[in-house]
């Protein structure tokens, strides 16, 4: 046994002893990685093995082995320990009480033991039908006793794995498949289980059972260096924690980073995502050697004989051609025999564009012969390659798969040299699924959709590809992405208007989706500002197909049918001005026979007045059927099982005009667990002959849990926020200290800022901040006590994130003057920081 320097003391001292020194080895600076995990593996080997000869004099027909994580030697600092006591069938109660005196000195330090006391021959039983049993024992080490009674046992257990490949390993692929359905995928996950999620350690353990059957063999290039990044990055995570953990969890990633010695989390999560990444497409290419072998091991002789006999005497043709150079073999992509890639620099996209749109995978041979020999292109590229660039991000879903077989050989960046900083870069948004990568291709796949739509599908798909490349840099990442985009579309060859219309659709690819949910679609200076920056209609219908792309990509929070209503409704609008329509004026609306009836009613009674309506597409100018306080019911929330999806639920509010209703009605809404979408608010004159006035409020809502509250409990407690009996602030925090939330990262401040020029009727202040129930309230009353009027709020949330953009003026209607409207816009902040 090697000296780890620290394995005598420990058995000669017993468990205090090795307790003594596996603390002094995992506090050891200077060791870590590989050495520490081996130093560890011979120190418990030498305590275990002291153990058992204290335990037993017999040194035939009993061994102590160890299995599974333990018998690789990978032991991490709070590792549990896989043992195996081996008999030959002795007598039962010797064999039980020499366990105890193995077992209960791990116990007692703490330990977690895995363990189990078979004969050679229960132990190839239970392997045989436990499959987790028979993977362990693939990797059994001798630790003490009969080392011939072990060495059988490996010999018996791997002549099984090797006998019983066919059928075990397909069974081995679909636990390995069901676990990745379970746990996600390593490489896109931000707090990842580094040993269950796809890509993950238990994945690298498959590949190497997939190699002892013999069957076929894992891709070796890099794949040891991913496995020990990953055991590297355990390791430092059971030091920061002090569990037996295998969950990266936000929390303990910087602590992670730093005990690596990695510059900060992100860091430390692009080098878990690459590691992954390589372990995933490892997989990917084993599970389909695999399955080629099987297939081809179930077609009998005969058969293929009687089917050659069928083809004239001919062998059957296991080639087709695919384009020039590539052909279908076996499954896959492959590049023929005449392909010469140091002649053809077009032959890589080629190869991948053929692949994709046959929906077959690119061989990883082939690849790597494209990776090794092919000639780079010439800048600008020949128009081949760019039509064929297109047509594999044009292919859809199988775009994916090829693309990381491009990516696993290093062809991407020699392609794309910027898509390096990109590469496995993580998003710290829980609305984003991907990484900045994944979710540059997956937008492509989406866009790939929408190409019958578009008259240039070309300029979509590269788009879609390149619209996030700016997140690599510094700064605004559509402003960095726009200088990026006008260099990749003039070395791939576009013309300068094509390249100029890329470069708007990068810059802008946020634009539709930030407008339509913050500002006001009403004014006509928000419809100008659009159309200002897109140009064309052309370009506009471009950017509206990427924009509705980009968001499914993101995640389920980023599209609904409500946001891609207003983007609809802001497109038409915005083509409008384009095509040189006649533009409404810049003045409010003038209410609807409804809304004057409700006025009339609010004023009457000197209270409010409600009405409620699903809303299942974009709403008409018409308003709902007038309604009487006392008659008003709430609709259940509208299934969306029952038809199309609802787009929220309209509230319309009259009261009489008076101060602290927008703080009000958020308020209740609140207590009743509303989400708001959007919210306008106006005053309303009355008709002839009634003096006053009446604030109407039109807002979009939607329920958090469950069907919508009754309409007269709203009124009810509107009522009583409005004439100060109902103590909102104190009701909402009564509700959070009973259900207070867990807390997690810290998030980022909030920030208020002015919006410059975006509307000539009012101010408009914007509010990022962490959304949390009441937030709405918190700034209604701040800007209540700031003395201004709000005209309309717009509302918007990404999973944490809150962006509430508030058209205000002064109490005459007019916008706010520079110097006061940032007094107000500092005023919100400070609200909200404390």
């Amino acid at each position: 046994m090697t000296s780890t320097g620290v394995t005598d003391e420990a058995e000669d001292s017993g468990p205090g002893g090795y307790a003594a020194a596996r603390l002094r080895l995992l506090t050891e600076g200077a060791r870590s990685g590989p050495p520490r995990r081996r130093a560890l593996a011979e120190l418990t080997d030498g305590w275990l093995a002291g153990l058992f000869g204290a335990a037993t004099e017999e040194h035939t027909g009993i061994s102590l082995v160890a299995v599974g994580g333990y018998g690789r030697g990978e032991l991490s600092p709070r590792s549990d320990l896989d043992l195996l006591l081996l008999h030959d069938g002795r007598d039962d109660k010797a064999v039980a009480a020499l366990a105890d005196r193995l077992w209960y000195p791990v116990w007692d330090l703490g330990i977690d033991l895995d363990h189990s006391v078979r004969t050679p021959q229960q132990a190839r039983k239970t392997a045989g039908q436990d499959l987790k049993v028979h993977l362990g024992l693939l990797d059994a080490r001798h630790l003490a006793g009969d080392l011939g009674l072990t060495a059988s046992l490996r010999t018996a257990v791997l002549a099984d794995w090797r006998n019983q490949a066919p059928k075990r390993l397909p069974e081995l692929r679909d636990l390995c498949a069901e676990r990745a359905e379970r746990q996600g995928e390593l490489q896109f996950l931000l707090e990842p289980d580094l040993k269950e999620a796809r890509g993950g350690l238990r994945d690298a353990t498959a590949l190497r059972a997939v190699a002892a059957s013999w069957l076929a063999d894992a891709p070796r290039e890099g794949l040891a260096e991913a496995r020990r990044r990953l055991l590297d990055v355990r390791d430092a995570l059971h030091l920061a924690t002090g569990r037996a953990t295998d969950r990266l969890a936000l929390q303990e990633q910087d602590q992670v980073a730093a005990e690596l010695g990695l510059l900060d989390a992100d860091a430390l999560l692009r080098q878990v995502y690459e590691a992954a990444r390589v372990i995933s497409y490892a997989g990917d290419v084993t599970w389909r050697e695999v399955g080629r072998v099987l297939r081809s091991r179930s077609v009998r002789p005969r058969l293929r004989a009687m089917m050659n006999g069928r083809n004239g005497g001919k062998p059957v043709a296991e080639r087709s051609p695919l384009a020039e150079g590539v052909v279908e073999q076996d499954g896959e992509a492959v590049l023929a025999r005449t392909a010469r890639p140091e002649r053809d620099p077009v032959l890589p996209l080629r190869a991948a564009a053929a692949a994709a749109q046959a929906g077959l995978p690119l061989s990883r041979h082939a690849v790597r012969r494209l990776a090794a020999t092919a000639r780079p292109l010439p800048t600008p590229w020949p128009a081949e390659a760019r039509e064929q660039l297109v047509t594999l991000l044009g292919s859809g879903r199988p775009t994916v798969q090829v693309w990381e077989a491009l990516e696993a050989e290093g062809l991407v960046t020699r392609l794309l040299p910027d898509w390096e900083r990109v590469r496995c870069r993580p998003q710290r948004n829980a609305v984003h699924l991907w990484t900045v990568d994944r979710h540059l291709i997956e937008t492509a796949v989406r866009a790939a959709g929408f190409t019958r739509r578009v008259h240039r599908p070309d300029l979509l798909l590269i788009a879609a590809l390149l619209h996030d490349i700016g997140k690599g840099w510094p700064g605004d990442h559509s402003v960095a992405g726009e200088t990026i985009a006008r260099d990749v579309a003039a070395r791939i060859g576009f013309d300068g208007a094509d390249t100029a219309v890329l470069a708007t659709l990068v810059r802008h690819h946020l634009l539709l989706v930030e407008t339509a949910t913050r500002r006001d679609l009403d004014d006509p200076a928000t419809v100008r500002a659009v159309a200002q920056a897109v140009g064309t209609e052309h370009t506009l219908e471009l950017l509206h197909a990427l924009t509705e792309a980009d968001a499914l990509a993101t995640g389920p929070a980023a599209w609904s049918s409500w946001r891609g209503s207003l983007v609809a409704d802001l497109v038409k609008r915005v083509s409008g001005v384009l095509a040189g329509e006649p533009q409404p004026e810049a003045e409010t609306a003038a209410p609807t026979a409804e809304q004057e009836r409700l006025a009339v009613e609010a004023f009457r009674t000197g209270g409010p007045v409600l009405a409620l309506r699903a809303q299942t597409e974009p709403p008409a100018d018409s308003a709902p059927a007038p309604s009487s306080p006392s008659s008003l019911s709430s609709p259940s929330s509208p299934s969306s099982a029952d038809g199309p999806e609802p787009l929220g639920v309209e509230l319309l509010i009259a009261v009489p005009d008076q101060a602290g209703v927008l703080p009000a009605v958020a308020g209740v809404l609140a207590m009743h667990r509303l989400t708001v979408r959007t919210a306008e608010l106006r005053s309303v004159p009355l008709p002839d002959g009634v003096e006053g006035s009446v604030l109407l409020l039109d807002w979009r809502v939607a329920a958090q849990y469950g069907s919508l509250p009754q309409a007269a409990r709203l009124r009810a407690d509107l009522v009583r926020a409005l004439d100060g009996t109902l103590d909102i602030a104190a009701r909402l925090a009564e509700r959070d200290a009973a259900h207070p939330r867990r807390r997690g990262v810290e998030p980022p401040p909030p920030r208020v800022t002015v919006a410059p020029a975006a509307s000539r009727l009012a101010t408009v202040i914007e509010v990022r901040a962490q959304d949390a129930p009441g937030l709405l309230f918190r700034l209604g009353r701040a800007l209540e006590a700031a003395g201004v009027r709000v005209r309309s709020a717009h509302v918007s949330t990404l999973g944490a994130n809150a962006v509430d953009a508030f058209y205000v003026t002064r109490g005459e209607g007019t916008p706010l003057p520079g110097d006061e409207a940032a007094s107000v816009a500092r005023g919100l902040e400070e609200s909200l920081r404390t």
